[in-house]
């Protein structure tokens, strides 16, 4: 029998911060996992039967560590996402969880330095501001990423923005 692979420690730590916000255990949370005690924006995307369930993150750290970030956005994506309704204690078995750790955004002179696979987006125009992880599901063009982008902003495709690019790690 083949055992499946453990899961990344930022992904373990989403878990448990996810399970401890729903009651279902009072383990402690890691204070540290070594090679994250630098501050970071995270993502934490939360699917459920392959469908999105869930997604909350930061584009700058509001905590002073990978760690307190992703404890942070768990919590979030499973509680806290407009889109859905609060994850319940019978859903998690049946969720799977990923984390984005995001480098700093910088700026970018127009589409021609963006990559939808390489590259998050975010796009702004004064106070709006819509960001677009890279590598999703469907989203094959630098066009289609800044479209979406661009709705998350409430702005309309073609109005003029400020671009900016980012990388991640995504843990599994």
């Amino acid at each position: 029998m083949t055992q499946s692979p453990s899961p990344h420690p930022l992904v373990s730590l989403a878990r448990l911060s996810i399970e401890r916000c729903l009651g279902e255990t009072s383990e402690p949370l890691p204070l540290e996992i070594p090679g994250f005690d630098y501050p970071a924006g995270t993502f934490v995307s939360i699917k459920k039967k392959g469908q999105l369930r869930g997604c909350i993150g930061t584009i700058e750290p509001l905590c002073s560590s990978v760690v307190e970030e992703v404890a942070r956005n768990a919590v979030s994506a499973a509680t806290r996402d407009p889109r859905f309704p609060p994850l319940t204690r019978e859903e998690l078995r049946d969720i799977t969880i990923s984390v984005d750790v995001l480098t700093s955004p910088e700026p970018v002179s127009g589409l021609h330095e963006l990559d939808p696979v390489k590259y998050g987006v975010i796009v702004q125009r004064g106070v709006q501001r819509g960001l677009l992880l890279p590598d999703l599901p469907g989203v094959d063009t630098v066009e289609k990423q800044v479209a979406i982008a661009m709705e998350k902003a409430g702005l309309a495709f073609g109005e003029p923005v400020e671009l900016f690019r980012f990388e991640v790690r995504r843990y599994h």
